[in-house]
């Protein structure tokens, strides 16, 4: 796909959801509306973290040297920025829309896990002063360490879209973090050990109809069939897939902000950009969790 037919896809798409979302509404109480249009900043942030900018900063830089012409307002990188941060709410709830309308939440089948993301190295934990109060020491149990920062958590639907998502401390229970997320999505929910929860706990899953099912502990019994076990241990395994391309091609686990307002912008900006390819991927008619071939054809279309 070229790189301009992209552009214009979520340029449109962008541009009616936020028609939508704000119904005749201005988003600002007061001053004049930005020469750059709000469609334009979340068009440009979804682009770019395709191509591998991972800062506004980077996006700002590439838009300038080659999309100007398509972009006739965008101003000062400063600007840009704080306009990208004011926009975090819309971002998500672009996010969520994308999610129904491709009916993500009405799926009966869905996957939460977690993933890890370090504020600074460990051996400057001591000393760092960014996010100070939210963050904390945690555990991760893939690489068998200890860190510091915070810890992602996200459900997503058997397709691999992403229908909930939430940060909290390293060293919060993430059972209390699976409650916040699954608050929209019933049927069957599948997890690691680390969610195996309590009696009281299970009764308040099954009053919202999910059926949590995980792994057992080496010492405890499991009088499930183990044919059963191994299909939803396999079919958890998209969870997986889905965090490394969070990781690898969308560096949601590096934090690169220094207060919650750009982190939550920034975070909601990578999972609007993920669910974007997969809706893409869709309307071309391909397997729609395979994101990064519209990565690879926008990459070759792109002239440096």
């Amino acid at each position: 796909m070229p790189i301009e037919d992209f552009i214009i896809i979520v340029y449109c798409f962008v541009d009616s959801e936020l028609k939508k979302l704000l119904n005749g509404r201005r988003i600002r109480t007061r001053g004049f509306d930005p020469k750059l249009t709000d469609a334009e900043v979340i068009t440009m942030e979804i682009v770019g973290e395709f191509l591998g900018f991972d800062a506004e900063k980077h996006i700002w830089q590439y838009f300038r040297q080659h999309w100007q012409e398509m972009f006739p307002g965008l101003g000062s990188r400063s600007n840009f920025a704080k306009q990208c941060a004011n926009l975090w709410y819309c971002k998500q709830e672009i996010q969520q829309s994308i999610a129904c309308q491709i009916y993500a939440l009405a799926d009966d089948t869905h996957m939460v896990d977690g993933l890890p993301m370090p504020v600074c190295k460990y051996a400057r934990a001591n000393r760092c002063r960014i996010f100070e109060e939210e963050a904390d020491f945690g555990h991760c149990a893939s690489k068998d360490e200890k860190y510091y920062g915070f810890h992602g958590h996200l459900v997503i639907n058997f397709n691999g879209v992403i229908t909930g998502f939430t940060v909290t401390a390293a060293n919060a229970d993430e059972r209390e973090a699976m409650f916040e997320i699954t608050e929209n999505i019933i049927g069957l929910l599948i997890g690691d050990k680390g969610y195996i929860s309590f009696d009281k706990q299970q009764a308040m899953l099954e009053e919202r109809q999910i059926n949590l099912q995980t792994p057992l502990r080496d010492n405890m019994k499991d009088d499930r069939d183990p044919k059963f076990v191994k299909k939803i241990m396999s079919i958890r395994r998209k969870v997986e897939t889905v965090i490394g391309q969070l990781v690898e091609q969308f560096n949601i686990a590096k934090i690169r902000a220094r207060d919650k307002w750009h982190l939550t912008s920034r975070l909601a900006r990578k999972l609007l950009s993920h669910t974007m390819g997969l809706f893409v991927n869709k309307l071309l008619g391909r397997d729609i969790s395979a994101i990064r071939r519209i990565n690879y054809g926008l990459k070759l279309s792109i002239a440096f």
